[in-house]
């Protein structure tokens, strides 16, 4: 596996130099950018595509959590870990599916923790083998038409095994690994599937009940959706979690 890529934000320099240290220390990860505050940060994610993001809430030009929303926009498998000295933040945080909220001063024991469960994390999404698309039988009918700055793509409804946000554009992928790109939003895209089959699982993904292989917790209030035929996978609230198992019982 490659060393997971980081970048810090944060506005007290005391406070990057402590995080440093830690992630420096920790097997497995590789800190690309550091940031002083939200501006720099969205400039940094732009240029790097880091896999983890730490960032405190009260920062100059956007807040941590201003920052947040832009990047689940960008990329929602970013992981981000706020790391703060105010607690009252920590409902906002969980609402952009922070996978962890950190209250200074942080405890080293406490952040090691946090790094080993996203190590665990990269690791099995990684290493997850990409087991074939069963046939199901067809339940979406017809055909998807995708709006690109190329023209327009067709994809068949029932090929499709998720559609996210990504790179601010609505990415859609399919058996067989095939990948299509569109500038329809996601609200658009899901206005057009069959809801007894796709569902909306988290403001960033819709996902196709007929793949899901399980659901494993993720943050506190957050869970992963692993669907078969890919080794993507998508994130689903607990608010959504709930509604799809009560579909399911």
């Amino acid at each position: 596996m490659h060393d997971i890529s980081v970048i810090i934000a944060d506005d007290d320099e005391g406070m990057r130099l402590i995080e440093r240290k830690l992630i420096q220390k920790a097997e497995g990860f590789v800190l690309i950018g550091e940031a002083r505050n939200g501006i720099e940060l969205m400039q940094l994610v732009e240029d790097s595509h880091p896999q983890v993001v730490f960032l405190d809430v009260e920062m100059p030009g956007k807040t941590g959590v201003e920052c947040a929303r832009l990047i689940q926009d960008m990329d929602p498998s970013i992981i981000l870990i706020f790391a703060t000295a105010h607690d009252q933040y920590m409902g906002d945080a969980f609402e952009v599916y922070a996978f962890d909220y950190l209250i200074k001063p942080f405890k080293v024991a406490r952040v090691e923790q946090t790094l080993d469960r996203i190590r665990e994390r990269v690791i099995q999404r990684e290493s997850a083998p990409v087991s074939a698309a069963p046939r199901f039988q067809r339940t979406a009918s017809g055909r998807l038409m995708l709006r690109h700055k190329d023209g327009i793509s067709f994809v068949d409804m029932n090929e499709i095994l998720l559609i996210q946000r990504e790179d601010r554009s609505t990415v859609i992928y399919t058996t067989g690994e095939g990948r299509f790109v569109t500038s329809d939003t996601l609200a658009e895209t899901e206005s057009r599937l069959d809801p007894q089959v796709f569902f909306r699982c988290h403001k960033s993904y819709i996902i196709n009940l007929n793949h899901i292989t399980d659901i494993t917790p993720y943050g506190r209030w957050t869970y992963i959706v692993k669907l078969e035929g890919t080794k993507h996978d998508a994130l689903i609230t607990h608010e959504k979690y709930e509604e799809l198992e009560r579909m399911f019982s």
